[in-house]
């Protein structure tokens, strides 16, 4: 058995992947439109995953699966879904950039190793930090949450 893939139903295509590509850094892999069925399926991976364009460097590369629903659709929150994770270089860095462009860090790296924040659609996504936690730092060690992740 090979792990494939994630789906995310997503109902503002160009908001989610401003977030997904523009602040969280991902790479779109392909986007299949779907006429007949009224849907679109966005592939999206992290940069480490690709040798260059489009091409993943191995098939088992994890990918995240956004379906774009073109009849307008109401989802609601599944909170047995939990979270998307991400591990980022630098988790004070992008929740700044994160914060900047709008979005509320609902759990903020007080620890300098993780943080939660949520997608235009409600998904709750992890941060965590890639290697040792960073050390304490302000304004993060002394923000309160915000919401529910």
């Amino acid at each position: 058995m090979r792990f494939l893939h994630t789906m995310v139903r997503v109902n503002d295509l160009e908001k989610s992947m401003h977030f997904y590509c523009d602040l969280l850094g991902l790479v779109l892999v392909k986007k299949n439109d779907y006429e007949k069925g009224q849907f679109s399926l966005i592939y999206l991976t992290a940069p480490e995953n690709i040798i260059e364009g489009t091409e993943l460097k191995d098939l088992d590369s994890p990918l995240i699966e956004l379906t774009y629903n073109w009849e307008p659709e109401s989802y609601t929150e599944g909170r047995n879904f939990g979270h998307l994770a991400f591990e980022v270089d630098d988790i004070y860095a992008l929740c700044e950039k994160l914060q900047a462009a709008g979005i509320i860090i609902n759990r903020p790296p007080r620890d300098g190793h993780m943080a939660f924040v949520r997608s235009p659609d409600n998904i709750s996504i992890e941060l965590l930090q890639k290697g040792k936690k960073l050390a304490s730092a302000e304004p993060w060690a002394s923000m309160k949450n915000t919401g529910t992740w």
